[in-house]
């Protein structure tokens, strides 16, 4: 059963491109990116709407390709592909770009961008442990926040930083709200639509309606509940998603899990619950509390990423997952090696099963992916 409030979020994406051009013809400022690292409360502070950019498609790849290399990661070369071609309505409305250094591929598009977009480039630590790069990180986000107001010739101040902070606060409560719902037996909401509830959260730029919906969108969740309906079979295997941001054009994975018969009642990466999981905090400095809730994070290019693991432990008990389902991009090197690093801690923490897929975006690999995954759930049925 497909909750009719879906039917607002299938509408969402769609409609975001001619949105966002009506909204700058009106005066209102984008600031774009790309990562889970990008300070959203410094835009929304700054009285500008951040917005997620282009990544997640095929076609652009065939001009990315024509300045990347061929075995590049495919979410780099979709995202300038995107660039290059404007054919990404969010990438040309926005006054700059904020990137960061989350991998070296990434750098190196950010180096090229750089040429015909204005651009913010943040150095991540490479661990989140220890005081020196905590303040390392408080000092990036800092300069981040003087290139907002350089760049959108404002003054961002304490109270503004602290408005910002209870709204995106707010969100991310009802996020994990809606997430929650589905440790339920049977699983309330499919992956693919909580993939699609997360993705449109990040082209909704009237948060208050987008707030709304993913309230009515609970409370018709909870009526389900209390009904016993569920958007799958009791008896369907239950799966978390992991690994690289799998977003909307290239969920093929997560379409072929459920398609097998399994429900996916948690998507962990960065396109999933990833940037929701924490709060800033709302005491002391709010500059510093939005950049430790940042440095949080628990991504691969950390290392040592030992958040990643034990989260995942923890989410696979309260979920009562039967696996996990580890994406990883071809070129994507960090969560590459991650992946077995995570199916030797799940063994001994739980006894989960990985299943790692190796893809691109692609469409040629479908029949081996569906052949690998049908044989893992035959397995855990056994």
């Amino acid at each position: 059963m497909r909750p009719e409030k879906m039917n607002y979020f299938d509408s969402v994406i769609p409609n975001a491109s001619a949105s966002i051009k009506s909204m700058k013809d009106q005066g209102k400022k984008f600031v774009g990116f790309y990562c889970v690292f990008a300070p959203q409360e410094l835009i929304v502070a700054a009285g500008a709407v951040p917005v997620t950019l282009c990544a997640t498609k095929e076609e652009p790849i065939a001009d990315g390709e024509k300045h990347l290399p061929r075995n590049f990661c495919p979410l780099i070369k979709s995202s300038y592909g995107f660039a290059i071609t404007e054919k990404c309505a969010f990438f040309n409305n926005s006054e700059f770009i904020i990137g960061e250094t989350t991998c070296d591929g990434k750098k190196k598009m950010f180096e090229l961008m750089e040429s015909f977009k204005p651009m913010v480039v943040l150095e991540v630590p490479q661990s989140a442990k220890g005081e020196t790069q905590k303040q390392f990180w408080r000092s990036e986000v800092a300069r981040c926040r003087d290139e907002v107001e350089k760049r959108l010739g404002v003054t961002i101040t304490d109270a503004q930083m602290k408005g910002a902070i209870s709204e995106l606060n707010a969100q991310r409560a009802l996020m994990r709200e809606l997430a929650s719902l589905n440790t339920a037996n049977p699983a309330l909401l499919s992956g693919l639509d909580m993939l699609k509830v997360t993705w449109a959260r990040n082209f909704t730029f009237d948060r208050a309606t987008f707030n709304a919906n993913v309230k009515e969108l609970i409370a018709e969740l909870k009526a389900m509940k209390a009904k016993g309906e569920g958007a799958f079979p009791k008896t369907a295997k239950r799966i978390i998603v992991t690994g690289v941001p799998t977003g909307i054009g290239a969920e093929k994975v997560l379409k072929v899990i459920e398609e097998s018969g399994a429900a996916v009642v948690y998507i962990e990466n960065c396109s999933g619950m990833k940037q929701y999981l924490d709060d800033v905090a709302t005491s002391g400095s709010p500059l510093d509390a939005i950049a430790d809730k940042y440095l949080s994070t628990p991504c691969s290019c950390m290392s040592p990423n030992t958040g990643r693991l034990e989260l995942l432990a923890n989410l696979a008990k309260e979920y009562h997952a039967d696996g996990i389902v580890d994406i990883t991009w071809v070129g994507c090197h960090t969560y590459n090696v991650e992946s077995r690093v995570l199916r030797e801690y799940l063994a001994k923490h739980g006894g989960v099963p990985l299943l790692q897929i190796e893809t691109d975006y692609s469409q040629g690999d479908l029949g081996q992916i569906r052949t690998r995954i049908e044989a893992v759930l035959e397995m855990i049925r056994k």
